[in-house]
C-alpha cells in the first residue's frame, strides 16, 4: 500500500481509480464493505483502490478541547488497511481551507488530484462547507468532472447499524465482545514502547509504557489483555490505561505488564488487545496498597486469560 500525503498532483498514479472518502476510525464492518467495493471496482477497471482520509479528524479539529475518543491512530489504520489490500491511502490535513471548500470545489479537488472513475460512499456521507457535499450533490458534481458516485447502504449487525460511535459505546460499556463483532476483529491499541520511571519494576510489575500522545482513548481503567510483539507469539498480561493518580500522573498512558516475560521491550512496537475490564483506575493511599491491588489484578487477569 502506498501513502500519499497532501495535495501533490497524484493523478498520474491513480487515474481511473475507485475512491472512497471518510474518517474510517476503527475500520469496522461498514467501512470494510466500502473498501471491498472499491477493490471490486478497481479490479474490474484494471486500476487502483484509493481511500481518502483526514488528520486530524474533522471532529478533532472542530472540538480541540473536547475531542472524540479515537478507535485507531493513523498508524493503526495503515496496518489494517494494508491487510485489506488497499492500494493507496491518501491523507489530507484537515484545516480551515479544507473545511471551507464548497461541494463543487471538493469535487474538483478529487478530479484534479486522483482522477477517480467512481467514488463509493456510505449512505450518510457528508463533507465540505456546512456538510453540503452529500452523496446526491457529489454525484451531480461528479457528472461534470468525469466520475460516478455509488452509495452503499448501511451494514447492520445485532439489529443495529454498524458505526464507529456504536463501537465506542460498546468499549465504554466494557462490552469487548460486541466491539469485536462490529469491528470484525478484537479491539486493540498499538504503539512503540518508551522508557518510563521504572516504578512498576520496583514494585515487581515491570510495564511496557506506550504514550497516547494526542489521542483520546475510548477506554480507561485496568484490563486483562493479550500482548503481541514482546516475542514471536502472544502473551497474556494486565494493563492500566489512565493517568496513574497514586503517583500524581496527569497525562494518559497505556502500561502493560506482560506475564512471564523478562526481556527488554524499549523501542519495540507492541499491540495490546483488550479482553476484559477489571476495575476503574483509583488513587491508593500508599505504594504498598497499590502493589497489593496489582497482585489481585494480575491474579484475576490470569484467571480470565487462563494463563
Amino acid at each position: 500500500m502506498q501513502l500519499i500525503r497532501g495535495v501533490k498532483g497524484t493523478g498520474c498514479r491513480t487515474a481511473g481509480c475507485a475512491l472512497t472518502i471518510g474518517t474510517y476510525d476503527g475500520i469496522h464492518l461498514g467501512h470494510q464493505a466500502l473498501i471491498a467495493r472499491i477493490r471490486e471496482h478497481a479490479a474490474g477497471f484494471g486500476s487502483s483502490s484509493v481511500l481518502l482520509t483526514f488528520e486530524p479528524t474533522p471532529r478533532e479539529y472542530l472540538a480541540p478541547l473536547d475531542p472524540p475518543a479515537r478507535l485507531t491512530s493513523l498508524r493503526e489504520r495503515w496496518r489494517i488497511l494494508a491487510a485489506l489490500r488497499l492500494d493507496h491511502l491518501w491523507v489530507l490535513r484537515f484545516d480551515e481551507a479544507l473545511r471551507n471548500l464548497s461541494a463543487e470545489d471538493f469535487a474538483q479537488l478529487l478530479a484534479r488530484e486522483v482522477a477517480p472513475r467512481v467514488v463509493v460512499v456510505g449512505h450518510d456521507f457528508r463533507f465540505a462547507r456546512r456538510g453540503e457535499a452529500t452523496a446526491p450533490v457529489l454525484a451531480a458534481a461528479g457528472r461534470r468532472f468525469g466520475f460516478e458516485v455509488e452509495v452503499l447502504p448501511a451494514v447492520t449487525l445485532d439489529g443495529e447499524r454498524v458505526s464507529s460511535s456504536g463501537v465506542r459505546a460498546a468499549l465504554a460499556g466494557s462490552d469487548f465482545e460486541r466491539a469485536r463483532r462490529w469491528l470484525g476483529r478484537p479491539w486493540s491499541m498499538r504503539g512503540r514502547v518508551q522508557p518510563g520511571r521504572s516504578l512498576g519494576a520496583q514494585l515487581g510489575f515491570p510495564t511496557a509504557n506506550v504514550p497516547l500522545e494526542r489521542r483520546r482513548s475510548a477506554v480507561a481503567g485496568i484490563f486483562a489483555v493479550r500482548v503481541r510483539g514482546a516475542d514471536e507469539g502472544e502473551r497474556g498480561g494486565v494493563a492500566s490505561l489512565g493517568t496513574r493518580p497514586t503517583i500524581g500522573g496527569t497525562e494518559a498512558l497505556l502500561e502493560a505488564h506482560v506475564f512471564d516475560f523478562d526481556g527488554d521491550l524499549y523501542g519495540r512496537e507492541i499491540e495490546v488487545e483488550f479482553v476484559a475490564r477489571l476495575r476503574d483506575e483509583e488513587r491508593f493511599p500508599s505504594l504498598e496498597a497499590l502493589t497489593r491491588q496489582m497482585e489481585r489484578d494480575a491474579a484475576e487477569a490470569r484467571r480470565i486469560l487462563s494463563c
